[in-house]
């Protein structure tokens, strides 16, 4: 008697027989579901820009005139004030000027002069809270949309739900920034409790080596086709033999899925990442040119190289963990956040500039989010301290409505009366991509878990229901 997988291997030829299957029958699926599983699907892939150390709102996007009128003042909105790793200091007004733009109008301040002139295609998410101010937790629950380890990511759940656009690249690819990895580490992308092929893929474009181990070193002589064909038998015969003792075991089923896409990105994935195959407008447009902007720019550049080719999800991170080089700006606003923002300012544009001109905005969502936001008052003389009471967010491409508004912060941008939580924006990217995000579950431990547990709204004012 021979397991499913064992007979797979000997009767489809091995791993290739498996790819083969595997991308007849989600092919087969996807014609049948219009891109979506539950509906009609307005996007197709989605692109995420995660701010990692939680962005200023008041600073950014989120206009305040009371602060300015209220500067240097007590903070007093009437009930006990708490900072969370600092005494609450005076009314800090936004140390930068704000304009509006656009035919909408949209306030934003001068730290963001390129994304400014986007304001139009941007649908913002005011009044986005947390239900915690520490970095790590609040992370995890603005990818998992849980505060603790253990739970799958954004990415994980799409790829769970929607599968494989091209069999040449990954599902989901994380670029994170130049200087690291961000708070939680490779926790942020983990695919949970979801099958272990649901992880994030980590490229680093910025690396002389984007991935590592791609192709066998040219010092290594003895790696032959005859050798590599060997190596590949020995591995079925390994695989066959594993699952036979571990029956159910996911992941055997990643690593293989993994070999099988490896072997496949040995000849896609150096095109994908090449970018001097881009003409030199396109490179400048983003910011390559700028040490300032460059690291970010080419990986944006390569993010949207890779949704053009066929993968699903691509989150890119601005910021490493830890307590500076990221949107942490705890000492000093005024210098700190100038420039973070310079670094993202005009990468972010030139994306949305570049997506729109080559269509791909008509079915690829963009979304631009931090952790959570930051005080209104001050901390130490000009810092900030973390804020879970009220964020922004904002979405631009497939189905989403720009130039409008959902949501708000009080007047000083400290709480919202009415927040809107991670779960409101899970629930809605998942809308946008045909999927209700109440039927989209996994059984773990007896309970039918889903990204957005027992909560979540689709947001209508951005989607336009």
């Amino acid at each position: 008697m021979f397991t499913r997988r064992e007979m797979l291997l000997r009767s489809g030829g091995g791993l290739g027989g498996i790819a083969l299957a595997q991308m007849l029958a989600e092919g087969a699926a996807r014609s049948d579901l219009n891109g979506g599983i539950h509906h009609k699907a307005k996007a197709r892939r989605v692109i995420q820009l995660f701010m990692n150390g939680g962005v200023s709102q008041m600073d950014t996007f989120d206009h305040k005139p009371m602060l300015d009128k209220r500067h240097d003042q007590v903070f007093d909105p009437g009930e006990r004030v708490e900072a969370v790793t600092s005494t609450p200091g005076k009314v800090m007004k936004c140390p930068f000027p704000f304009r509006q733009h656009g035919k909408s109008g949209r306030w934003v301040s001068s730290v963001f002069p390129c994304i400014a002139t986007c304001v139009d295609d941007l649908a913002f998410l005011f009044g986005l809270a947390s239900k915690t101010n520490v970095h790590g937790p609040a992370s995890y629950m603005m990818n998992t949309g849980f505060t603790l380890p253990g739970f799958p990511c954004l990415g994980a759940w799409i790829s769970y739900g929607l599968g494989s656009i091209s069999e040449n690249l990954p599902r989901f690819v994380v670029l994170p920034d130049v200087k690291g990895l961000p708070y939680n580490n490779l926790g942020n992308f983990s695919p949970g409790f979801l099958p272990a092929m649901h992880q994030g893929t980590v490229l680093k474009p910025n690396d002389p080596t984007p991935i590592h181990a791609l192709k066998p070193p040219t010092s290594a002589k003895y790696i032959t086709p005859a050798a590599e064909a060997d190596g590949l038998d020995l591995l079925r015969k390994l695989n066959a033999d594993h699952i036979g003792r571990h029956p159910g075991d996911t992941r055997l089923d990643a690593r293989i899925a993994a070999y099988e896409v490896a072997a496949r990105m040995q000849s896609a994935a150096p095109e994908a990442l090449d970018l001097n195959r881009e003409p030199r407008k396109v490179g400048y447009a983003y910011g390559l040119d700028d040490p300032a902007t460059a690291p970010f720019a080419r990986n944006c550049l390569t993010a949207r190289r890779l949704l053009e080719r066929g993968v699903r999800f691509v989150q890119v991170w601005s910021g490493a963990g830890g307590a500076s080089g990221n949107w942490d700006n705890h000492s000093n606003i005024p210098t700190e956040l100038p420039a973070i923002a310079r670094s993202i300012d005009r990468p972010v544009a030139a994306l949305l500039a570049d997506l729109k001109a080559r269509g791909m905005l008509d079915d690829t969502l963009v979304v631009w989010c931090s952790e959570f936001g930051r005080q209104p008052f001050s901390q130490g003389s000009v810092g900030r301290d973390h804020n879970g009471g009220a964020g922004v967010a904002w979405l631009a491409g497939a189905g989403v409505k720009g130039g409008t508004a959902v949501g708000a912060s009080d007047e000083w941008g400290w709480r919202s009366p009415r927040p809107l939580w991670s779960y409101d924006l899970h629930a809605t990217i998942l809308h946008l991509l045909g999927i209700d995000h109440t039927k989209l579950t996994f059984r773990h431990n007896g309970s039918d878990r889903r990204l957005t547990d027992v909560h979540g709204h689709v947001i209508g004012g951005v989607v336009g229901i």
